[in-house]
């Protein structure tokens, strides 16, 4: 029988009951990490690209150190998304459904109102959006001041939407000694200050990815060509009948009008966008997980900090912006060991931010979709290189067969050079003869 690493950390008989249940057996790099730190009650940063288990790295240990006797908050955990705050709060059902830990989850587009009146009693475990957090704390409805644990999570994507503000007025209600957790892909300029300002001395746990992208995913890049891109993407969605699909675009109005094309050629399109209202994407992330749609068409708020189970194909329609978000894109799919392929369809504009990508560790399978059958194309890069290597060779056979006469007369260099151009169309010729 295999045995369970997990054990090794002395966890409570209803968490190891959970982790057995949840099929996990050996810590991951960031959960060896991060998991003695919290016990011992540090603060820390942990670094670490998508998919790495970061969740649990936190809630093992934060779950161990509640104490259900004690009826107040003792653990505030913050997500930039109602989303991954969902998400999180499952996390937490999952483990301490056999205890008595009380957890709630506070995100906005819920009645506010019902929600204060609900917390007569404090739950041990908040999690929640910054901004919902914040307005119960203001209201007197929620009391932070007696958890000396707070974790901040997707704290780069945190400090982007602009709910840093938010977290530090929850901080500041918080205990003097606060264990504070910071779990970010990447750790920006403008986040450092919030992290002196209530951390002292942190302990920092980087897990540098092996590669930039989980080794079993396959990286697919298709020309556009002359053809319209919405067409291209419906030939290859139809023809690679995807699980789940996630189709990226960088804008809500170009994830509004991909989906509307799709659904019109007869497509079954869901979508996850910032402009759908709570209930909408509500509603949508369910459908999504009950596989209503094998299609979802998303903008980057899917790339980051939503879990979506069984995606099997990611594809670009257009390259992100920052390149970065590419492998949080690709992220999504090939999670808990299971292999997926990211699909991206590229336009001439597209070739540099490819060759930036190729140089950052992503390598291309270069194809094309034609009447169904798939066509192998040279590398981008292969194909730039013999060009000039072939115009190359040429210009020295064309320089090598004419020669600066001995004495030399007017307009000599002109019909040297017309020589030249004569010498090299006809070497083009054999080369293309040749072919």
């Amino acid at each position: 029988m295999k045995k369970n690493l997990f054990l090794g950390y002395e966890f409570q008989p209803f968490i190891a009951e959970a982790i057995e249940e949840l099929g996990f057996y050996e810590p991951t790099e960031i959960q060896k990490k991060m998991i003695p730190l919290i016990l011992k009650g540090q603060s820390a940063i942990g670094q670490s690209q998508t998919g790495t288990g970061k969740t649990h790295s936190y809630l093992l240990p934060i779950i161990e150190k509640v104490e259900a006797a004690s009826e107040q908050v003792q653990a505030v955990i913050t997500a930039p998304t109602r989303e991954l705050a969902q998400q999180i709060y499952h996390e937490i059902l999952k483990i301490t459904k056999n205890s008595d830990i009380v957890s709630r989850c506070f995100i906005g587009g819920t009645d506010k109102q019902r929600t204060i009146e609900k917390l007569k009693t404090q739950p041990h475990i908040v999690v929640g959006t910054p901004g919902r957090i914040n307005d119960l704390v203001k209201e007197k409805a929620l009391f932070v001041h007696t958890a000396p644990i707070l974790v901040v999570d997707e704290a780069d994507l945190m400090l982007d939407m602009g709910f840093i503000e938010d977290v530090d007025q929850i901080a500041a209600k918080m205990p003097e000694k606060l264990q504070i957790l910071v779990f970010s892909a990447t750790i920006p300029e403008k986040l450092k200050p919030f992290m002196k300002k209530y951390m002292d001395n942190p302990q920092f746990a980087h897990v540098e990815p092996e590669r930039i992208s989980a080794k079993n995913i396959e990286h697919v890049i298709i020309p556009k060509k002359s053809r319209e891109k919405v067409n291209v993407l419906h030939d290859l969605l139809v023809e690679i009948n995807p699980y789940l699909g996630i189709v990226f675009t960088n804008t809500k109005a170009k994830a509004d009008e991909v989906a509307d094309a799709l659904i019109a050629k007869g497509l079954k399109v869901g979508r996850i966008h910032g402009d759908l209202s709570p209930r909408e994407r509500k509603k949508m992330m369910k459908q999504t997980r009950n596989l209503d749609y094998q299609y979802i068409v998303a903008t980057d708020l899917a790339a980051r900090g939503i879990d979506i189970e069984g995606v099997s194909h990611i594809i670009n329609y257009e390259l992100p912006q920052d390149l970065d978000f590419y492998v949080h894109r690709s992220g999504r799919t090939a999670r808990a060991g299971n292999s997926g392929i990211a699909y991206t369809l590229y336009e001439p504009a597209d070739e540099d931010a490819l060759n930036r990508l190729e140089k950052m560790g992503i390598s291309f399978k270069h194809m094309e979709l034609k009447k169904g059958e798939w066509l192998e194309l040279p590398a981008l890069n292969k194909r730039k290189t013999r060009q000039k290597a072939t115009g190359d060779e040429i210009d020295e056979k064309a320089k090598s067969l004419v020669r600066k006469p001995k004495s030399v007369k007017p307009g000599y260099k002109k019909k040297m050079k017309y020589k030249m151009e004569q010498i090299k169309k006809k070497e083009r010729r054999k080369k293309n003869r040749n072919k």
